[in-house]
């Protein structure tokens, strides 16, 4: 329950155009207490962290020979392409980091230019973009609260008057830091800023920033689309499930989804909340999307699978499903690709 209101969160979403109205930017809004209602699977319980605990770093970082690799990760930083009020680009900066360009907007999704981040090893390439290469910023979306993808030291570089777009209950997080226009959104629910379409989207996964403060956030990806109709899908994090049919349902013909397919093993551990790379390819065929770019990979140690192998099984994948192989946008760390 939200303002009053409240998200269906079982129909078939309704389609493009005939939802409800965007929402104010910088609506300062009333959220639950907690949304753990909405989680698709319970988190892990007292026998999954004790297995954790026997295990030890095995189930959290690759061995030696899963690390030999990190010299063969892609990283080819370029200059970003020119783009214009009718240019959609995308531009890999690492991990769930894209600067990108759509409806003469620049926006960056989960800005982590950050060498470290809290309880993980540095990053093992570099950003793609340099911070000082970048176009204004005109807005930022952010997926959920893990460090890995709100990145507080990244977003104090920001000017305090970028718009905001987050999901529900996290807005406090940012007028804190004195952020002045941020946009908390439900699943579902849509923003627009200079003629850009912004709706916040389900996703399998959770929220933890401390001790106390599980799922009091939301959790999710964003669809973002231009005035000539065309969307960009960014899956932030998140499990194999229903909510990739149902968001196809709502936005049938996205040109272009953003697919996490990174961090993912052990899979007692993680497999309810990160794709592995059969299940990314196996949800952008539900999505109906044009275009894949995955992501979530190459940049941060973050599980026990060897660091090149999401690419590689996400190749054998791709071929597997009989997929053309120009709709799959792999890119190196920094490299960009324009909507043609």
């Amino acid at each position: 329950m939200t303002d009053g209101t409240s998200t269906d969160l079982t129909a078939p979403a309704t389609p493009p155009g005939r939802g409800p109205a965007p929402r104010p930017l910088g609506e300062v809004r009333t959220w639950p207490r907690s949304f753990a209602g909405r989680l698709t699977a319970p988190l892990p319980g007292v026998h999954a962290f004790a297995r954790l605990a026997r295990e030890g770093s095995a189930a959290l970082r690759p061995g030696s020979d899963g690390l030999r690799d990190v010299p063969r990760l892609p990283f080819a930083p370029g200059p970003l392409p020119p783009a214009g009020p009718g240019t959609v680009a995308a531009t890999w900066a690492g991990h769930a980091s894209w600067v990108l360009r759509i409806g003469g907007l620049t926006v960056l999704t989960d800005p982590v230019w950050s060498r470290r981040i809290l309880g993980t090893p540095a990053r093992v390439t570099p950003v793609g973009v340099r911070w000082e290469d970048l176009p204004p910023v005109d807005a930022v979306v952010i997926s959920h609260n893990h460090y890995d993808h709100l990145d507080a030291p990244t977003l104090r570089r920001l000017p305090r008057t970028t718009p905001l777009f987050v999901p529900a209950g996290l807005g406090r997080w940012f007028r804190r830091r004195r952020f002045t226009t941020v946009t908390e959104l439900d699943w579902w629910e849509s923003a627009e800023l200079r003629g850009v379409r912004f709706e916040f989207v389900p996703a399998h996964h959770w929220s933890k920033r401390t001790l106390t403060d599980t799922c009091r956030t939301l959790w999710g990806g964003w669809v973002l689309g231009d005035r000539r109709g065309r969307r960009v899908y960014f899956a932030g994090d998140t499990g194999y499930g229903h909510w990739f049919r149902r968001i196809a349902e709502r936005h049938p013909g996205i040109d272009l989804a953003l697919m996490p397919i990174g961090a993912y093993a052990p899979r007692w551990w993680l497999g309810d909340v990160h794709t592995d790379p059969e299940e990314a390819v196996r949800a952008f065929r539900d999505l109906g999307a044009r275009i894949m770019a995955p992501m979530h990979w190459a940049t941060f140690v973050l599980s026990s699978e060897p660091v090149l192998e999401p690419l590689t099984r996400l190749h054998t994948a791709w071929g597997a499903a009989g997929l053309p192989r120009d709709r799959l946008w792999d890119l190196a760390v920094g490299e960009s690709r324009v909507l043609e």
